[in-house]
């Protein structure tokens, strides 16, 4: 790392950052391969993002989409070499998460940052 910025890592960053996308691939890690798993194992993922994901990580070469040749043609999403790669990071992210950030409280009011200023707290759900 030459300075503070650096455009790959802000754009991986920015590539896992987004909404529901460590969530999708926490799923595809656990063995998750077609559309309908990865809305099930995702609570509150419409379609219409999981779509838009799948086919963000597909142009960046982490997801390769295949369409199984069958009676009735279905489509499975399958991590590659290089979205096999991201799944230590994930779980080293997963681990700082389940020291370090406090679980969403229910009681909390909106708008508010329910975050705890320092320390552990509650440890996020597997």
């Amino acid at each position: 790392m030459e300075g503070p910025f650096c455009p790959r890592y802000h754009h991986a960053v920015e590539l896992i950052g987004r909404r529901w996308t460590g969530a999708i691939l926490r799923a595809m890690f656990a063995g998750a391969t077609r559309f309908c798993e990865l809305t099930g194992a995702v609570p509150d993922l419409s379609d219409r993002m999981l779509s838009e994901r799948l086919k963000e990580l597909e142009v960046e070469g982490i997801v390769v989409r295949q369409v199984q040749r069958e009676p009735t043609s279905r489509i499975e999403y399958h991590l590659s070499d290089k979205g096999r790669a991201l799944e230590p990071v994930l779980n080293a992210l997963a681990t700082w998460a389940e020291t370090w950030v406090s679980a969403p409280d229910a009681d909390s009011t909106a708008g508010g940052d329910t975050a705890a200023a320092s320390g552990p707290e509650r440890p996020l759900p597997r």
